[in-house]
């Protein structure tokens, strides 16, 4: 049982296992796929289908189908361009998600177009909080309260004039890679969990988290029998979780449970998420010695 929402992440090329799934066209190794992570406590699957879904729009429809022959949860879809989800949305049976409205991934400030989807179907959104327009230009955030800032006016924006619910959203605050955070981007995200949560106007608005981001370019080592990669990710649930993390995109048969007190990857993330820049650097190359040492 996991400790949160569990949003599958695996359709999606960017895995070696899955690119193999759709560089052959297989969608019964697609539909074996989205039925493993159903099986193992997804309530939602995620799909992305690569640059093929901006050419090929009837093998998007086909795989679309396809998953909904096998499950019967809702579906996520992973894409930037509005043409692209109304396809998605198009091919998507509610009825075979037992009601469940489909999830948009992911609207910004920075991609207001995609607003237009809301008036083809009732649908969830993902609040991608990491960009804010100022000026007339899309600029990164930097801060927690720019984080909150962002998705506080997106979501009043969906509720005022979309008439969407809070439970309707998920506030994402885009998970950085871990080993090469000199900018102290996780700790960000930590205090934007925090911020959204305490938010009266934000009560009951899900917040999550792509933890596969955090794992990536670590070395392949293990830490008390865990590899270094996927207890990263754990060390991260274990600060979240208590901040008010409620849901994640990740691999559904994986062990999410938050890691114990002493362990020492645990330690060394406390410690440095609150370094940035060549402190950061330096700890971490330490942390990351062949000793294991921090």
């Amino acid at each position: 049982m996991h400790p949160f929402v569990m949003i599958g992440e695996r359709i999606n090329p960017g895995f070696a296992g899955s690119r193999v799934l759709f560089e052959t066209q297989d969608i019964a190794g697609i539909q074996r796929l989205a039925k493993r992570q159903a099986d193992a406590g997804a309530s939602c699957l995620n799909v992305n289908a690569g640059e093929r879904a901006m050419t090929d729009p009837r093998f998007l429809v086909e795989i679309i189908r396809a998953i909904q022959q096998v499950v019967d949860i809702p579906l996520s879809f992973d894409f930037p361009r509005l043409d692209v989800q109304e396809i998605c949305l198009d091919a998507y049976d509610r009825e075979r998600a037992r009601g469940g409205k489909p999830i948009i991934n992911s609207i910004s400030e920075g991609r207001p177009e995609l607003l237009e989807l809301l008036r083809i179907a009732p649908c969830r959104v993902m609040i991608m909080a990491s960009e804010r327009m100022e000026d007339g230009e899309v600029v990164a955030n930097h801060s927690a309260r720019e984080v909150h800032a962002t998705a506080a006016r997106v979501s009043k924006q969906l509720r005022d004039v979309h008439g969407l619910q809070n439970e309707d959203m998920f506030v994402d605050v885009s998970l950085a890679t871990f080993a090469a955070d000199d900018h102290g981007r996780t700790h960000t995200a930590l205090g934007a969990i925090g911020l959204v949560r305490a938010d009266p106007g934000m009560r009951h608005i899900h917040i999550m988290g792509g933890l596969t981001n955090i794992g990536l370019m670590l070395p392949p080592r293990e830490f008390d029998g865990v590899k270094l990669q996927h207890a990263i990710e754990r060390a991260f649930v274990t600060l979240a979780l208590p901040l008010g993390l409620d849901t994640v995109l990740a691999t559904p048969w994986l062990d999410y449970s938050p890691l114990p007190e002493g362990h020492p990857v645990l330690a060394a993330f406390r410690e440095l998420i609150e370094l940035e820049g060549l402190e950061f650097l330096h700890r971490l190359r330490r942390f990351l010695r062949p000793s294991g040492t921090a």
